[in-house]
C-alpha cells in the first residue's frame, strides 16, 4: 500500500542510490505501518530542470509517502524522520552542488484506495 515518488534533480544521478534507497526505505517503514514489504510501490522521476532558491547551483530530492487515512501524526512524523535519514544514507555528496532533501507524508483516502494483484 505504501506510495512513494521521489522526484531527483538530474545532477544526482550518480550520488543518489535508488534502488538501495527504496529497498532500506521498503525495510525500514514497513514495521512502522503494519505494511509488508510487497505492498510497497517506490518510482523515482528525473527532474531535468529547477531553480532553487536564486538560482544558483543547487539539486534536490523530494519524497512523497503515501499511506493509507487512519494513521497518527505522530507516526507520520517518525515515518517522515527515517526516510529522510535513508535518503541521507543513500545519497553522496556531490562537490559544489548544496542538495536539498524534502519529504512529505500524505494520506490516501483508505476508501478509494484499489489494488489488484494479477
Amino acid at each position: 500500500m505504501p506510495q512513494i515518488t521521489v522526484e531527483y534533480s538530474a545532477e544526482l544521478s550518480d550520488a543518489f542510490d535508488r534502488r538501495a534507497f527504496a529497498l532500506a526505505l521498503h525495510e525500514t517503514v514497513g514495521p512502522l505501518v503494519s505494511a509488508e514489504v510487497a505492498a510497497f510501490k517506490t518510482r523515482f522521476r528525473q527532474i531535468e530542470e529547477s531553480v532553487i532558491g536564486d538560482g544558483s547551483p543547487a539539486a534536490m530530492i523530494h519524497v512523497r509517502v503515501g499511506l493509507l487515512t487512519g494513521r497518527p501524526v505522530e507516526l507520520k512524523q517518525e515515518v517522515g524522520r527515517v526516510s529522510l535519514g535513508i535518503a541521507q544514507d543513500h545519497l553522496k555528496p556531490v562537490e559544489g552542488l548544496p542538495t536539498q532533501v524534502t519529504l512529505e507524508v500524505y494520506d490516501m483516502d483508505r476508501e478509494q484506495y484499489q489494488k489488484i494483484v494479477l
